[in-house]
């Protein structure tokens, strides 16, 4: 269902040229320095071939990056292995000139060159194009020693990525040229297939891919040269006993094989990865449609960014278009959930897929894959943050929260953050099942750790306990509940605002030193702060004793006793109840 899926994709993208998918015989590699010649072959220079970009940052400021050029070259990803593998007229620096940056093994690298020399050589006279001819001189008079008269450069951006060639006053490069394509072309049509049977993907008779290449590049914390999502290295996992090897033990095309992988790239690295690729905690996910959406294009602002109201005058610094659009989704979320998405244009009966992949040293894990419309996707969406509203602490706080920001509160940092977490999590809100009990016992561990009940955290527990419990917190303060948790949860912070009228500059409030106890054993607590209590109510004057006087007993007339222990959901609630009174100390009050 995978591979079928982004096969199909191909199909879609293909069309696309924004996208700069591959074709059949081609691969797209990161190309960082260029080598210039002239016609005759002699060196011109060495070039950055490197783009530079210039963003502004959330703070103001111009932040400038220099990263590798994604160009089409000739053949699939550079092979691994330890023999020798030189690509045509592209390569790394070690290929190419004979050099790399603190060569550990300079006399393979100077192999590797010559082995890079004899191949083209040994093409000239096939290929006959005056581009390529000049090519074969430079690599003839070229020596790795002569490398060193442009270490500073070689050093600085052909450390890492590909390199090309290109003749002096070309718009384009050597392997770019007509003549040179077609019979790249003629080539790939002569290829003899080692075994031809029926792909898993398409049910055709077709010659099937030994290894599933290219590689899949864009995992978040997966190998730099990529890794596999398809692949076998023993006999004891052969099918039935099969004389099979490596990917042939799951018969895929090698049609499809291109197709899939070079799909799965182009989302995970290609030129608009940013509409279809987020990393949240471990998991690097991609997501696209079975035809091109509105929903497929906004999906990644609500999974990453966190969705936020586009200010006023946004349009000046943004694409408007991308504003408006984004302003009619987050009405959708608030109120008309996924029949709505035709506001954007969109089919709400459109395929949407989802898949979750992590790294498993030299192959890929599959953390999460679902299918769903796109009008059944906003729905669960618009479920999850109904689950989660809540009144917000100030302007700042995300109405729409992103997923990496929920789990970011269940670890002192990031590296802390529960590794088989967020695979679960984004489960429970694209398929708008129950929350991992995971989640909450985190979030409730960092409570108890710093003491701190942000809007996040009260959110992510109020969320977990309205879908998984069925309790009906509402967003804001309730006179009405009766909950001993929720009641103690309000005393608390009444208590702690009594304690910060009285004492306005202190450092430490009863929330610092007993908060932990006071949710988990009130009845060895609450005793005890109720007497402080009194002192601190007694330093308060006029209207504001007596009205804090009247809430706190309004608050304690049905708590009958206090509990000698608390349980995880009664401590979640406690702290949604602080959070709510905590709230509603803040919000001013309307004349009635």
């Amino acid at each position: 269902m995978i591979l079928e899926s982004l096969n199909n994709l191909y199909e879609r993208l293909a069309d696309d040229p924004s996208y700069e998918l591959p074709r059949p015989g081609y691969s797209t590699q990161k190309v960082s320095f260029c080598v210039v010649l002239h016609p005759d072959g002699t060196l011109v220079d060495i070039q950055d071939a490197r783009l530079t970009r210039t963003e502004t940052t959330k703070g103001g400021k111009e932040k400038t990056t220099q990263t590798s050029r994604p160009v089409l070259v000739l053949g699939q990803s550079k092979p691994s292995g330890s023999g020798l593998n030189p690509c045509l007229l592209w390569d790394n620096s070690g290929y190419m000139l004979g050099y790399k940056k603190e060569d550990e093994k300079p006399a393979r690298t100077e192999e590797a060159f010559e082995e890079f020399r004899r191949r083209h050589a040994a093409l000239e006279q096939e290929l006959s194009v005056p581009e390529f001819s000049a090519v074969c001189r430079f690599l003839e008079s070229w020596s790795p020693a002569k490398a060193l008269d442009y270490k500073g450069k070689l050093d600085d951006f052909a450390a890492t990525g590909f390199g090309v060639f290109q003749i002096l006053g070309a718009t384009s490069y050597v392997h770019q040229k007509p003549a040179i394509k077609e019979w790249w072309a003629k080539q790939q049509d002569t290829e003899e297939p080692d075994l031809i049977a029926q792909c898993l993907v398409t049910g055709k008779a077709l010659p099937i891919a030994q290894t599933h290449k290219p590689a899949i590049k864009g995992v978040n914390g997966a190998q730099s040269s990529g890794a596999l999502l398809v692949s076998f290295n023993m006999t004891a996992v052969d099918s039935y006993g099969r004389n099979t090897e490596q990917g042939y033990n799951a018969p895929v095309s090698q049609v499809a094989v291109f197709n899939y992988a070079n799909a799965l790239n182009t989302m995970l690295g290609g030129p608009l990865s940013h509409r279809h690729r987020v990393v949240i905690g471990d998991a690097t996910t991609v997501f696209w449609t079975e035809k091109a959406t509105e929903a497929e294009s906004l999906f990644a602002e609500f999974l990453q960014g966190g969705g936020q109201e586009p200010e006023e005058g946004a349009g000046a610094s943004q694409n408007q278009s991308l504003v408006t659009r984004l302003r009619i989704f987050m009405e959708i979320l608030r109120t008309g959930g996924g029949a709505g998405v035709d506001r954007l244009g969109d089919d709400p009966e459109t395929k949407f897929f989802l898949l979750g992949l992590s790294p498993n040293a030299s192959r890929l894990s599959v953390r999460f894959w679902h299918v769903a419309t796109v009008g059944q996707l906003v729905d669960n969406l618009k479920s999850h943050y109904d689950a989660f509203k809540l009144k917000r602490s100030s302007e700042k706080d995300p109405e729409f929260p992103a997923v990496w920001q929920i789990l970011r509160q269940t670890g002192r940092e990031s590296k802390d953050i529960p590794p088989l977490l967020s695979g679960p999590l984004m489960g429970s809100i694209l398929k708008g099942t129950r929350y991992p009990q995971a989640l909450f016992n985190a979030v409730l561990n960092r409570i108890r750790a710093d003491h701190e009940i942000t809007y996040l955290r009260a959110g992510t527990l109020k969320a977990f306990l309205n879908r998984n419990h069925h309790k009906n917190i509402p967003m804001s303060l309730d006179h009405s509940r009766k909950e001993t948790s929720y009641l103690l949860g309000r005393l608390f912070s009444a208590l702690e605002k009594t304690q910060e009228d009285a004492q306005p500059n202190i450092n430490a409030t009863i929330r610092d030193r007993f908060y932990s106890a006071a949710s988990a054993t009130p009845g060895t607590v609450f005793p005890r702060i109720l007497r402080t209590y009194q002192h601190h109510l007694a330093k308060l004057e006029g209207g504001m004793k007596v009205n804090r006087e009247r809430l706190v007993q309004e608050i304690l007339a049905p708590v009958q006793s206090f509990p000698s222990h608390m349980n995880l959901q009664d401590q979640g609630q406690f702290a949604i109840g602080y959070y709510h009174q905590r709230k509603d100390f803040f919000t001013k009050k309307e004349a009635e």
